[in-house]
Order: structure tokens, then sequence, then C-alpha cells
């Protein structure tokens, strides 16, 4: 994996093999922050990044200038890998090791963008939950965007506060407001 834009552009990254991850491509990556970069100042937004795995989203951000992230997973190890990477590269990014279902239960200040990457194996009730919880928890600003890569064989378009998706190769981008 590697940094496309910013402070560390083109730096690699080379996570431990063990993590049960499976880290957004440099192709889908680099096509969603094409969108974001018409959408985000990217030094006034603060990031959720649920399902953080490798923090490759994370450090995306932190590269191009967000300066508070939460990066929340369930693993140890890639809450570590995250803590190691930001401290080496001085990211301002907070990592979390929690389920992100009991996370999204509880109230937090809102944030401006929250991504979630959960496993593609997830089920349309468990991204519908997911959604539900960030809404109705206040997690998002009111102005705010949550995105959901998830696998492109299910269709969260009529799923409340849905907007758009936009796919890439089997993955796919989902925006909700």
């Amino acid at each position: 994996m590697r940094i496309i834009s910013g402070t560390h552009k083109g730096k690699r990254l080379i996570a431990p093999k063990n993590l049960p991850v499976r880290p957004t491509t440099d192709f889908a990556k680099e096509a969603l922050f094409n969108i974001l970069n018409n959408r985000l100042y990217f030094q006034e937004v603060r990031l959720l990044d649920l399902f953080a795995g490798t923090g490759n989203i994370s450090f995306e951000f932190a590269s191009r200038g967000c300066e508070d992230i939460t990066s929340v997973d369930a693993h140890f190890g890639c809450v570590r890998y995250i803590q190691k990477i930001a401290e080496e590269l001085s990211f301002p990014i907070t990592p979390i090791k929690s389920d992100v279902f009991k996370y999204t239960e509880l109230s937090h200040p809102p944030f401006d963008v929250v991504f979630a990457d959960p496993p593609y194996d997830f089920d349309l009730q468990q991204l519908i939950t997911l959604t539900e919880n960030i809404f109705q928890n206040n997690l998002l600003k009111p102005e705010g965007i949550l995105i959901i890569e998830h696998s492109k064989h299910i269709d969260l378009s009529e799923v409340s506060r849905f907007q758009e998706d936009r796919k890439y190769g089997g993955s796919v981008f989902s925006f909700f407001a």
C-alpha cells in the first residue's frame, strides 16, 4: 500500500502479513480521493475511520493535512500497526481498539467524515445497522459525509440518507449525508 498524495506522497507502507485485513486498493483509493478533493478542505476535517485495518485511509487523510483522525478497529495488531506508523510519520491519529458497533452506539463529538470499510462478508442488515448507529448517535456533523466501502454484491441505494455510489472493480463507495 502507498500514500498517494500530500506530505508523504509515494511512501510505501508494508503491513504485517498476519493482520485480518483487505486494504482499499490504490486504484479505488485514488478515485475516492479525487472525489473528496472537490468536496473537502482536508485541514478542517475531523475524520472517523471505522474498521480501520491497516490505517490506509487514515494515513491518506493525514498526509493531505487532516489534523484530527480517530481510527477504530477491533484487532489489536491493526491498532498497534496504526499507532506505530502514526508515530513514525508524526500523523495526528488516535487509534482505538473497539468493536465498531459498540463504538458507534456511544456518543462522541461529531465528525466531518466517517469512513467505514467493514468486512465484505457483512450482509445488508449489518450495514443498515451501522448507518443507523452513526446517524442516531449524531456521529456525523449536519453537513458531514458518511462513506461505506463494500462489495459490489450489496446495494445500499434504498438505505436512509443514501446519496450516491461509485463502483471501482469489486469495490463500491456508497455516500450518505
